[in-house]
């Protein structure tokens, strides 16, 4: 190669930058997302889906991207390395990820979308699809294992190009095709007179998701809109962002608020009073309305999808949409005829085409957003029930979820390791006080799923995009398990002090 060039071993350069896999593509601080990172894992891709025939020099790859403030300078460096490996790049420009995903799936092409998702904004990241759908474990592991050649000459000593690199003219294929998803689907007129408000805040999908409520009859108020990247998590949704729901309920009257988190592939919506709704329970609406007979999910999803009663089979997996994807393609392969996927996000996907009055919702693999607000949205006109009273139609399971933020994975899951290995009597000793009962069942699925007498559930686990230790919990109220999410947020929070034991007991009341 001479001395313009230079071999990268890929996992090397992971390991020196702390850009790893997490349970849904590689992510990292921003400033450690150099050009020359990004440039890499980008041919290192490219160079797996090669090796695996699925794609060949010429090709199209589409890359997309969210609103963060490093967004555009990834997506830039992505789109250069696309160029620089002889394939033709798309800008898909500021897109939802399920748009991404989508068009690469209709054309059959790579695609990659630079977000950081519901992660704060001084992070980013990179999802990656392969033509026939997100990457899966096995991909990651070969990526992580390739080794990439580099001009010199690109890349100053921090690792950021000499000469900026420039983003190609937007093309709006992926913007349109997403949109003829829904509209092709749903009849023009299939949410004539329903009222919707649009929280916009910095959702990359929130244009988007108007124009298809808009375009199928709604009437939508667009409310919220942010100029700086706030990072929504719907599993753990901000004080704000329940203050402002139910601010908009006392001046408003509507049918339901839909939002997303920054790259539109979690849904965030609230019912006519105000309260935010889980992902996880609106998830089972989903499935219901779009007639699934499978349903995969995680193992910390809200057990109401067995409690229905309306699923043929169910599957619980380990958590990210890579390992919801595996068990939708198990279920498929036994012979499941509509299999759909969600995860306790909210991020809805589906295995089949799923056919209505003539009409055909293709299938789309990855987390999305904007089937979960429509498919509810069009239950509760169908039943002439509001959104809280589907709701109240469910058999009484409720969750809450939280997070310990600037935790250290490694200290995640050394604290959850020594619960575990500590068995019963030591989780039982450490939730003493909780009136939680005996220790019934144990699942390591993913974390630490622990179910007790009472027939509530906490579950431990280290989370895999962040440095954060997170909680899910499920009782039979929602007061019950808000009270129990934050007595057990407070033993968590005593976890912090590595001199202390490996789990301390609560006496706190619940």
């Amino acid at each position: 190669m001479g001395e313009k060039n230079e071999q990268v071993a890929v996992a090397d350069l992971m390991q020196r930058s702390g850009v790893v896999f997490g349970t849904s593509g590689a992510r990292g601080l921003a400033q450690c997302m150099t050009d020359r990172v990004c440039y890499a894992y980008t041919l290192a891709f490219l160079q797996h889906l090669e090796k695996q025939g699925l794609i060949h020099p010429g090709d199209e790859v589409l890359v997309g991207g969210d609103f963060r403030p490093s967004t555009p300078r990834i997506m830039a460096a992505c789109l250069q390395a696309i160029a620089d490996l002889g394939y033709r790049p798309l800008n898909g420009g500021d897109i939802p990820s399920p748009a991404v995903a989508n068009l690469g799936l209709r054309r059959g092409i790579a695609s990659l979308m630079v977000t950081g998702s519901h992660i704060p904004d001084d992070r980013n990241g990179i999802k990656f699809n392969r033509p026939d759908g997100e990457i899966l474990k096995p991909d990651e592991a070969a990526i992580r294992e390739q080794v990439v050649t580099l001009p010199k000459a690109l890349f100053d000593d921090q690792g950021m190009a000499r000469e900026p690199f420039a983003l190609p003219a937007v093309d709006s294929a992926a913007r349109r095709a997403y949109l003829s998803r829904y509209l092709d689907f749903f009849r023009p007129d299939a949410l004539a007179g329903a009222r919707v408000l649009l929280y916009e805040h910095s959702s990359v999908a929130a244009e988007l998701l108007g124009e298809i409520l808009e375009n199928l009859g709604a009437v939508v108020e667009p409310v919220g809109q942010s100029d700086t990247f706030i990072p929504v998590d719907t599993e753990a949704v901000r004080s704000e962002d329940v203050a402002l729901a139910r601010q908009w309920a006392a001046e408003r009257t509507f049918d339901l608020i839909v939002s997303t988190d920054g790259d539109g592939d979690r849904p965030l919506i609230g019912d006519e009073r105000g309260e935010w709704l889980r992902g996880d329970v609106l998830g089972v609406l989903a499935a219901h309305y779009l007639q699934a007979d499978a349903v995969v999910t995680p193992v910390s999803s809200n057990s109401v999808l067995e409690a229905s009663g309306w699923f043929e089979r169910t599957l619980r997996t380990r958590i990210g949409s890579p390992f919801v994807i595996e068990g939708m393609a198990r279920l498929a392969e036994e012979g499941a005829r509509n299999v759909v996927g969600y995860e306790a996000n909210g991020g809805f996907l589906t295995w089949h085409a799923i056919e209505r009055d003539g009409r055909e919702l293709p299938p789309l693999p990855t987390r999305d957003a904007a089937i979960v607000a429509l498919a509810v949205l069009m239950l509760a006109r169908r039943q002439g029930r509001s959104l809280s009273g589907l709701v109240a139609d469910l058999p009484p399971r409720y969750t809450a979820s939280d997070r310990l933020k600037a935790f250290p994975p490694a200290l995640s899951r050394a604290r959850i390791e020594a619960l575990a290995e500590g068995g019963a009597e030591l989780i039982e000793e450490t939730f003493a006080g909780l009136e939680l009962g005996a220790l019934r069942d144990l699942d390591r699925t993913d974390g630490l799923r622990l179910t007790f007498a009472s027939g509530e559930i906490v579950h431990l686990r280290a989370s895999g995009n962040a440095p954060e230790l997170r909680c899910y919990n499920e009782a039979g109220s929602p007061e019950r398990v808000r009270r129990l999410n934050a007595a057990c947020m407070t033993l968590l929070e005593g976890w912090r002090e590595p001199e202390e034991g490996a789990a301390g007991g609560l006496e706190a009341g619940s």
